[in-house]
């Protein structure tokens, strides 16, 4: 697939589904760019804060069997 068709198919999803990615790669994203800056903090950390937080008004709460099902 080339970069383009990514676009493409990005441009098409629903944008709930693009908001679920972009809340679920919170973590990943904060954990790198602290190990970065030579504070490396551990996901777990950071998924376990994000977890209290309240998510964004439009994200549904996902239903645990769909959850699992990823």
């Amino acid at each position: 697939m080339t970069w383009t068709q990514n676009i493409d198919r990005w441009r098409r999803l629903p944008a709930e589904t693009k908001l679920r990615h972009r809340w679920e790669a919170i973590p990943m994203d904060v954990a790198q760019s602290m190990a970065f800056e030579g504070e490396p903090v551990s996901v777990e950390t950071i998924r376990e804060t994000l977890a209290r937080i309240t998510p964004p008004a439009g994200l549904k709460p996902r239903v645990a069997s769909s959850a699992t099902s990823n």
